[in-house]
């Protein structure tokens, strides 16, 4: 499920409105490993694949931001918006890792118009993300995400 959008604008009228859901991504051990380089976070539950296999997940699983870092790429798939000048990360409104992505897991994002409100410099919009992992009882990671679109 996708959104094609003539301007941004037109989120204003979607609040409320579920604007897609993407395909799954594979978070893999390789990616989770150049994260923890990335961001200096070596914890052994993401990164030592023996240890973490009896550890309390049964195996690595992704860190927490990692998932939220998919943010750009699930809107990219899901809302398309012809005459954006800019789309500026604008900040975050709330975010909680309420379940572990296992490496490899299948994870899902759905994308809802949780607000969206005109400004001078653009639409200033409101996005709840919630990451999922097929099969798993609780959300991966929620989140509300706010974009300026100029």
């Amino acid at each position: 499920m996708s959104t094609h959008l003539a301007e941004p604008a037109d989120l204003v009228g979607l609040i409320g409105q579920t604007v897609g859901i993407t395909e799954p991504y594979y978070l893999t051990q390789s990616q989770i490993n150049r994260f923890a380089d990335a961001t200096g976070d070596h914890q052994w539950i993401h990164t030592d694949v023996e240890r973490a296999a009896q550890g309390p997940f049964g195996g690595t699983i992704a860190h927490g931001y990692l998932t939220l870092a998919l943010t750009p790429l699930v809107l990219a798939e899901v809302l398309t918006i012809d005459n954006v000048t800019a789309a500026l990360n604008y900040g975050l409104n709330r975010v909680r890792f309420p379940a572990p992505v296992l490496a490899g897991s299948p994870v899902r994002a759905t994308v809802a118009v949780t607000g969206a409100e005109q400004k001078p410099g653009g639409v200033e919009e409101v996005f709840g993300l919630t990451f999922t992992v097929d099969g798993a009882e609780r959300p991966a990671c929620i989140a509300d995400v706010v974009v300026l679109y100029r």
